[in-house]
């Protein structure tokens, strides 16, 4: 069955084209991942389905009565509410039934109980057998256990959790409203790898229709039926996985490119023989048949030369050989999040810091940097150490990439801010965007390009690929791998760092000493 379907959709921003001639159809129980490069409107794609954004022109027609799940804001929870509440919203309908169906049972058993209620009270009682009510509560620890809120702690306030812990929570309560369509942003996004091998479990044995946007393709390649690649304003269908639209895609290019050479060579050939003969009366009338002919060419577009970002970090001044070291160090907030530690990072090491989201990593790399203080023992900055800090909050809202530099390094000209932010991957039509308007992507790249321009020797990432695209991962993996300074990277992702740490921090580990 059709739940939705684009035809000749047209879309813009202001004078930018999103979407030129969309076609897009989505049927019942279909998988479907989207992709594209940061900031080609993929998210915005979204909106439109759920008429949150109008097209220009075209048509987006829906399935009547069509039941979209898309995560919510986190700000429509109320705060005094727990975790466990908040999973219980999510079959709001069914505990009415219950309700009304206790109500019922009171009144039945007035003497002049109208026979009517006992047919109500039937009714409300096959809805809840029907949706299997009485299951809730393992349906419900099952998902709070399959996305680590269990480990958070079911009774746990609204108002007590992280960022990243309310994300979790919205995709939970997604998840267990059982949509007709599920629409999800980047789900992975603060997931730990055990965690999203649950979700990926549980999205392949969904009954109903997904879109999925995410930058982790391995997560695609196993959750995809079909991909719907995003380019030159068009959504592509492709058939299978990720890794088969891979393949499919380089074939198209190819094919592609030689369809669009052969044409240019005829072109070129008819071109040439137009202008030698159109001015000898011998040769004049098969010119003219030649330029119908050359007129009535569909000219075919060269295929389109992804712009791929450079990223490339200097370092400013060797600092001395140890970097950071600490010693019985405490870290937490009113108590340790995990046992004393004693750890040294010296000059030239690239250190992965792992361990599930919670767990403590974040702190501690504050704790390193001075920007928190220790609950006990003592962290030790070495001479000439000089960090550059890529943290998970965003640059300010109200600024365009170009004033956001512009205010940082002032000595530097609009000009070569320009150039700075193109090589990066942030081109002129967002340079001059405010920071809210751009896609995560794109706003991860400008606070990678003004980590560049720092002096630093020590380049300290938490979580920078959450929103970067396949090219602009490679091209930061890649830079981190040619740096001769030291690094530290937190990330839920071992592809993008495995090629080239020397070392492994295990938090997770040291919490868990300290239960034995």
């Amino acid at each position: 069955m059709l739940l939705i379907e684009a035809n000749d959709v047209f879309f813009s921003y202001g004078d930018k084209q999103i979407y030129q001639d969309m076609n897009f159809r989505l049927m019942e129980g279909e998988h479907i991942a989207l992709v594209g490069h940061n900031g080609a409107g993929k998210s915005t794609f979204l909106k439109l389905l759920l008429g949150q954004l109008l097209p220009d022109s075209g048509s987006i027609k829906k399935r009547h009565n069509l039941n979209i799940g898309v995560i919510e804001q986190h700000l429509h929870f109320e705060k005094e509410k727990s975790i466990y509440e908040v999973l219980q919203d999510a079959f709001g309908d069914l505990f009415d039934a219950e309700r009304k169906m206790n109500a019922l049972a009171m009144k039945m058993q007035e003497q002049d109980a109208d026979p009517e209620w006992i047919n109500q009270y039937g009714e409300l009682q096959e809805q809840l057998i029907a949706n299997d009510f009485y299951t809730i509560d393992a349906r419900i620890k099952e998902m709070a256990d399959g996305l680590g809120l269990s480990a958070i702690g079911l009774e746990k306030k609204i108002d007590q959790l992280s960022g990243g812990q309310l994300t979790k929570l919205c995709l939970a309560k997604l998840l267990l409203e059982n949509p007709d369509i599920l629409l999800l942003d980047e789900p992975t996004n603060y997931l730990d790898v055990g965690h999203i091998r649950w979700l990926t479990n549980y999205l392949n044995t969904y009954s109903h229709a997904f879109i999925v946007i995410s930058h982790d393709t391995e997560f695609l390649d196993q959750i995809a039926q079909f991909v719907y690649h995003l380019e030159n304003q068009r959504l592509i269908r492709y058939v299978g996985n990720y890794q088969m639209f891979v393949k499919q895609h380089e074939a198209r290019l190819e094919q592609q490119e030689i369809a669009f050479r052969q044409q240019q060579r005829e072109i070129k050939k008819l071109e040439t023989y137009i202008q030698k003969n159109k001015v000898r009366a011998s040769t004049a009338k098969q010119a003219k048949s030649r330029e119908k002919q050359l007129d009535k060419i569909d000219r075919l577009d060269p295929p389109a030369q992804q712009r791929k970002p450079l990223f490339q970090f200097t370092v400013a001044a060797q600092p001395v050989r140890v970097v950071f070291s600490a010693d019985n160090l405490y870290v937490g907030y009113d108590c340790p999040l995990f046992p004393p530690i004693n750890l040294t990072i010296e000059r030239g090491e690239k250190v992965a810091l792992i361990g599930h989201n919670g767990i403590g990593k974040t702190t501690l790399i504050r704790t390193l940097l001075g920007e928190r203080k220790p609950l006990s023992g003592s962290v030790v900055s070495g001479d000439r150490v000089l960090p550059g800090y890529f943290s998970q909050l965003s640059a300010p809202l109200h600024l365009t990439p170009i004033e956001w530099l512009k205010d940082q390094f002032p000595d530097l000209s609009e000009q070569v801010l320009r150039q700075h932010l193109a090589q990066c991957g942030v081109y002129a039509e967002h340079m001059r965007q405010p920071m809210d308007t751009l896609s995560g992507g794109e706003e991860t790249k400008v606070r990678i390009g003004r980590l560049m321009l720092q002096k630093s020797n020590v380049l300290i990432f938490d979580e920078p690929t959450n929103h970067l695209d396949v090219d602009a991962k490679a091209a930061l993996s890649k830079a981190l791998n040619d740096y001769e300074g030291t690094v530290v990277v937190v990330s839920h992702e071992p592809s993008f760092y495995e090629q080239w740490i020397t070392k492994t921090l295990n938090v997770e580990a040291w919490a868990k000493s300290s239960k034995r």
